[in-house]
């Protein structure tokens, strides 16, 4: 999967929030899209489900799913499958945000399934040996991010530098070519700046963008910073 991504990576996590859904969605996606054309920096983003078919269509942006169940097609009512979000037009699909946990074994099969659809996975850990877990099981990448530190506006590349060193370290032990993200917080450029210089190879956000009053702005900004 990793030919279809390249560092430093940007992914947009629209959550559930008002200013990234439906038309608004299509809105955002757009101009995350225009700052990747501009910059030439990878830009993914992860919208809601009802909302993936309409950004893929719109856009040629790479689109995430927020979230994928660990089952086979069958009578799952309600859960989500790996084949629907493909149909739709995701490139790839976020695993296991701390809002949306999943146990470790659950992780490893939507981590196979994945691969087995040629999706992306993103699967995103909340410290050092929960990352190092995750390593063993070859996700394409992994994003790290404190649940305490998301949404404060406070980056972990800065509050706890020493959990994303740690990450790396032991990640890199276990497996040497999954992509490393840095979550949470990130308000910036100097924020993304800050967690690469770590070592991490992008960063993934959410209301630092969302919630922005000039979300392309913002968005220009990040790109730009990961080439410092």
């Amino acid at each position: 999967m990793l030919e279809k991504i390249q560092t430093p990576m940007i992914i947009v996590n629209f959550k559930t929030y008002l200013e990234a859904t439906g038309r608004k969605a299509v809105e955002l996606a757009k101009k995350a899209e225009k700052v990747s054309n501009e910059t030439k920096v990878f830009i993914g983003v992860a919208p809601q489900f009802a909302d993936i078919a309409s950004i893929a269509k719109a856009t040629k942006i790479p689109v995430f799913a927020q979230h994928v169940d660990p089952v086979k097609p069958g009578s799952y009512t309600g859960h989500v499958l790996a084949e629907s979000v493909k149909e739709a037009g995701a490139v790839g699909t976020l695993i296991n945000h701390s809002e949306r946990q999943l146990k470790l074994s659950d992780i490893d099969e939507v981590v196979k399934i994945t691969r087995e659809k040629g999706l992306i996975s993103v699967v995103c850990a909340n410290n050092p040996n929960i990352s190092a877990a995750v390593a063993a099981l070859n996700p394409d990448v992994i994003a790290i991010e404190p649940p305490e530190l998301i949404g404060t506006g406070i980056p972990v590349s800065k509050a706890k530098p020493e959990v994303v060193t740690d990450t790396i370290s032991l990640v890199r032990k276990i497996n040497s070519k999954v992509v490393i993200l840095c979550g949470a917080g990130i308000t910036n450029g100097e924020d993304v700046a800050a967690a690469l210089k770590l070592g991490t190879q992008g960063i993934l956000v959410a209301s630092g963008v969302v919630k922005a009053k000039d979300p392309y702005m913002v968005l220009r900004e990040f790109a730009e910073s990961t080439k410092l």
